[in-house]
């Protein structure tokens, strides 16, 4: 297990280490301050912190030495003249994902933002450029709309440790798209999946993945938790099946995590509906599948049972071997040292917390 847990907070970056076995601060950044996205790149060790300041506007932080100092770089910003439909000028608004692009691109860096751009930086961070070929695809204007935000947004970014230039990206609402190029061109992977808020649920693009992430072991095994079920894919997204608990809680949720060593093995953060998002019956609990989704077990031991409103917001459960940590949207950091057999309290008091990431 990693010894640092990274927090994005409502209120803040906050790093957590494990040390003389107990959990203590390490570092508090930015104070007050929306981090929308905290994420160390674990080839270099630097420190990102994406900042969402509201009427202010995103700004971009990072830190060489784990958070002792910062220093602003230049957020990814819109082309002059890009627009999000006609007579619209794009403006980031927020950076909703990041992730480094692999050891043979030591530096190139993505961000994913809303309104539905993805960026990328070949200089490690000091400038970002829009990926045309995507904010130029034929289905963005008219497929692609907001989710649990007014605008479409890119919240995750996978890349493939085998092949760097292989990328697949999460978009609500569109869907699933890869590049085997770098981003030159994308082809849209949404076969299987099932909108069922759409007039045709089995449109080419407009679903809703929550998140997407992939298998260390095996990355042609894909997870999503989508607004309308969990689904998994066994080929790298050309086919995904449903995967969702018949009758039980494994369905609806934001966030998903998957074992380090088994791509069969994976963990949910059920909540109640889209229209309620609160812990089902106020009972805070995680669910858990050994068999690639074709059972769940709930896992409840020491978490509290009884009058709790939390869910899990996408970026916030992460595992690393044995260990799993979630946060949530009342501040609250649990951690499992057996795969979420069972759970301990880091912290109840907390801000809001929007990602979690082990760090070394």
């Amino acid at each position: 297990m990693k010894n640092t847990l990274l927090l994005g907070t409502r209120k803040g970056l906050i790093a957590y280490r494990f040390k003389n076995d107990e959990w203590k601060i390490e570092n508090i950044s930015f104070e007050g301050v929306p981090v929308s996205i905290a994420y160390a790149d674990p080839r270099n060790g630097t420190w990102w912190a994406c900042q969402d300041h509201g009427h202010w506007g995103v700004k971009l932080q990072r830190s060489k030495d784990r958070g002792k100092t910062w220093e602003e770089v230049i957020a990814p910003a819109y082309p002059e003249g890009a627009e999000v439909k006609d007579g619209m000028p794009a403006t980031t608004r927020y950076m909703w994902s990041m992730a480094h692009g692999g050891n043979k691109h030591l530096s190139r860096l993505w961000i994913g933002t809303d309104p539905g751009g993805l960026f990328v930086s070949e200089d490690e961070g000091n400038s970002f450029q829009l990926v045309e070929s995507l904010w130029n695809h034929p289905t963005r204007k008219e497929g692609w709309f907001g989710g649990g935000r007014d605008l479409p947004g890119i919240h995750s970014i996978i890349v493939d440790p085998r092949n760097e230039d292989h990328i697949h990206i999460g978009i609500s609402c569109a869907g699933v798209f890869e590049t085997t190029d770098g981003g030159k061109n994308w082809a849209i992977r949404n076969k299987g999946l099932n909108a069922a808020f759409l007039p045709d649920p089995n449109a080419e693009v407009g679903h809703d993945p929550h998140i997407i992430v992939a298998a260390p072991s095996n990355p042609d095994a894909l997870w999503q938790q989508n607004h309308c079920g969990i689904f998994r894919s066994t080929d790298g997204g050309q086919q995904w099946q449903e995967v969702s608990e018949t009758g039980g809680p494994a369905r609806f949720g934001f966030a998903m995590a998957v074992a380090h060593d088994n791509p069969d093995q994976a963990w949910v953060a059920p909540a109640d509906s889209d229209e309620i998002r609160t812990a089902i019956k106020g009972s805070l609990f995680i669910c858990r599948t050994d068999d690639g989704g074709k059972t769940w077990k709930q896992l409840r031991k020491g978490l509290p049972q009884e009058n709790c409103f939390d869910i899990t917001y996408r970026h916030a459960l992460v595992s690393d071997g044995d260990a799993v940590a979630f946060g949530t949207t009342t501040g609250n950091l649990f951690f499992s040292c057996d795969r979420g057999d069972s759970w301990e309290v880091i912290n109840n008091y907390l801000p809001m917390i929007y990602s979690v990431q082990f760090v070394d």
